[in-house]
Parts: structure tokens; C-alpha cells; sequence
């Protein structure tokens, strides 16, 4: 009876062993500084706006430009932090993004929730894009969904 004691008492702790192993290769930070984006402009952030609808879709962002303006390359920001480089919005397009693929200037990537995530997802606020990085920054309108509100 002994040895059974001794050998159920190895199973628990190489068990408890896995399980903390486990526990900490999930917990991986969602940085990666070689990712990291360029500071947001604040000294040019204007309140001026175009009828550009955005609308966010679990952990995707779909822009939808209704407008006769088109921009060149640009960088979308979302929530005054995070930015992802866009190679032009015509007019007329439709363009969709992943949510994680924003970074902000410590290499963090959004935190855009999804079935594995742990953390409620952070909502999309402010969405606007940039033309150049002295060129003031223009709001799109950022349609809430309501479920992840």
C-alpha cells in the first residue's frame, strides 16, 4: 500500500507540474517590441471628420470608405494608440483588418478578445487615419456594435 501512496502522490505532482506549465505558456505577453509602431501624433490630432464608417466585427475592423475622397499610403489609428500601415483607401473601398495586427509604440498588440482571450476585449473607440507623419490625423466614424460595448 505504500508504493501505491508513493507512486499516486509522483502522478499529483508531475500533474501539478503540467498544469503550471501549461498555465504559464498560455500567459504569454502580447508584445513583441520588434513590432512596435511610432508614438501617437498628438500634437496633430484635429477634431475634423469624414463620413468614413468603421465598424468592428469580433476581432476584425472593416473600413468602408462612402466617400468620393481616396487617401494614398497611410496609418489607421485606433483609440489614440494603436497603428497599422494601410496602402491606400479609394473611394468606394472596403478594407478589413485583424484587431491584433494593431500595435502600439511598445510593440503591444490590441487587445481584441476572441474565444481563447481571457481579458474582455478593449473597445474600438476612435478610429482615424493619417496621410504622412507630419499630416494632421482625420476621425472616421467608429460604428459601436453593442456586444462587445
Amino acid at each position: 500500500m505504500n508504493s501505491y501512496n508513493a507512486v499516486m502522490s509522483r502522478d499529483r505532482c508531475i500533474l501539478l507540474l503540467l498544469t503550471a506549465l501549461a498555465c504559464a505558456g498560455c500567459n504569454r505577453p502580447n508584445y513583441d517590441p520588434a513590432y512596435a509602431t511610432r508614438p501617437y501624433p498628438f500634437e496633430l490630432h484635429t477634431t475634423n471628420t469624414m463620413p468614413v464608417q468603421v465598424f468592428r466585427d469580433g476581432t476584425r475592423l472593416e473600413i468602408v470608405n462612402s466617400t468620393d475622397t481616396g487617401w494614398g499610403p497611410s496609418t489607421i489609428w485606433v483609440n489614440q494608440q494603436y497603428a497599422h500601415e494601410l496602402d491606400g483607401l479609394a473611394p468606394g473601398e472596403r478594407v478589413t483588418f485583424h484587431l491584433v495586427d494593431f500595435r502600439n509604440d511598445l510593440g503591444e498588440e490590441f487587445n481584441a478578445g476572441g474565444p481563447l482571450r481571457t481579458r474582455q476585449p478593449t473597445p474600438v473607440r476612435l478610429v482615424e487615419i493619417q496621410s504622412g507623419e507630419d499630416q494632421p490625423l482625420m476621425g472616421f466614424v467608429a460604428i459601436r456594435s453593442g456586444s462587445l460595448e
